[in-house]
């Protein structure tokens, strides 16, 4: 990680953070160019010459700085709406190694889709594959498709970020897919090209990704001797990183294993978290300190709004002060934000010297932090900072209050 203590001031890259917001205010997101360009590498490279793409899944952090770092060295992307799509093709970014993802594409999007090349289609339905061969036909097209096996796999992560079970909405249950293979497989406007399987996020042990590794080899298989032959296999994201002290998974041993099963078949994979998760910070300010009896609140200017997560996914995040050296009161706070609810929280009970006005930086929000923001209280958006070495770079601006309501009308009777 390139996030490290400097002089006893947080530092990333070569940039002092306190700088930064001088520069930019707060509350804020920074990034690292080097962590996201060195996360993407590592799957890329364990890979080595055997076929294969890794795919950045855009959900994870879409902005357009991001995108266009990973296209310039490289990077495929898992889509899952036609805005990311869009976006994808504004960054730089190659529609051909694009897989599109979701359980709902409409008929436009589908369309938008074939007409920008992408690579693929991960079908999650019959309903869908009927969709996308109608679409295709009408333009004269034939649409390259994956069928999303659901494998019945516990990925052991939150129940909310997990994919791969009999209950969750995504995919075809893994024994009803060779009919649907079939299906597309005698339409003159679908062509098979491919498997696809993802059962969750912020996994952190490879057990449940290679139980179902060989459930879609099995599969492969089954589909061979049907005479329909499978020209790549995507095996998803879900790769968790370090928010606290998780072991997690060794990313050249995994795709060792992944090759070592699947012979020369070309494999697909769709990290997001891992890409991004570590390679962004929020950074927010202590505006007051609230103690009773009972308890301690950094009450900062950073919101639920700003990084769901913790709110709604009870997530932990690591809490760091941006000036170590901080001479203030000692207490085991809770950092609560402005928002009126009473899940408006960052971080609880941790042990930290605040005073007011501190600065506190937020680890591991690259992923899942500014793409799950909202407005909610009328707050708008913050700003998102890329550094490179020694130079930082306004990616995105701070949301002003006539934003807010810029496309909202009165009636005027």
């Amino acid at each position: 990680m390139s996030f490290s203590y400097k002089n006893h001031s947080l530092h990333v890259e070569s940039v002092d953070i306190a700088d930064l917001m001088d520069d930019y205010g707060s509350p804020l997101y920074v990034y690292s160019r080097s962590d996201v360009e060195n996360n993407w590498r590592e799957f890329d490279s364990a890979f080595g010459t055997h076929p294969h793409l890794v795919c950045y899944a855009v959900k994870a952090n879409s902005n357009l700085a991001v995108l266009n770092v990973l296209a310039k060295i490289g990077a495929g992307f898992d889509i899952v709406s036609l805005g990311e799509l869009e976006r994808v093709l504004a960054a730089g970014g190659d529609a051909s190694k694009c897989v599109f993802s979701g359980v709902a594409k409409t008929e436009y999007e589908i369309k938008r889709g074939l007409e920008a090349g992408i690579r693929c289609f991960n079908v999650e339905s019959s309903s869908e594959m009927s969709r996308i061969g109608e679409v295709a036909q009408s333009l004269n097209m034939q649409a390259p498709v994956s069928v999303r096996v659901n494998p019945n796999v516990d990925a052991k992560t939150h129940p909310y970020i997990s994919t791969g079970l009999k209950e969750n909405k995504f995919g075809v249950d893994i024994d009803d897919a060779i009919e649907l293979y079939q299906l597309a497989h005698n339409s003159k406007s679908l062509k098979v090209v491919g498997l696809d399987c993802h059962i969750g996020s912020q996994i952190t042990d490879v057990s449940p990704f290679l139980d179902a590794l060989d459930k879609v080899i099995e599969l492969i298989n089954k589909l061979k001797d049907n005479g329909i032959e499978i020209a790549h296999l995507d095996l998803g994201g879900g790769v968790g990183i370090k928010y606290d002290d998780e072991q997690t998974i060794d990313i050249s041993a995994y795709i060792n294993e992944i090759m070592n099963r699947t012979g020369n078949l070309e494999i697909i994979l769709e990290p997001g978290r891992a890409v991004v998760g570590n390679a962004g910070v929020f950074i927010t300010k202590v505006e007051f300190l609230k103690q009773n009896s009972d308890k301690s609140f950094a009450i900062i200017d950073g919101a639920m709004n700003d990084l769901l997560r913790p709110a709604f996914y009870n997530a932990y995040h690591q809490v760091l002060p941006v000036n170590e050296n901080s001479n203030g009161v000692d207490a085991s706070w809770d950092l609560v934000g402005p928002i009126c609810e009473t899940g408006d929280f960052l971080a609880k009970d941790r042990k930290l010297s605040l005073s007011q006005g501190d600065y506190l930086a937020i680890m591991s929000a690259g992923a899942y932090g500014f793409t799950m923001s909202s407005n909610y209280n009328s707050r708008p958006r913050v700003a998102e900072v890329m550094v490179d070495g020694v130079q930082h770079y306004l990616i995105r601006e701070r949301e002003t209050i006539k934003d807010l309501f810029k496309q909202e009308y009165i009636i005027n009777d």
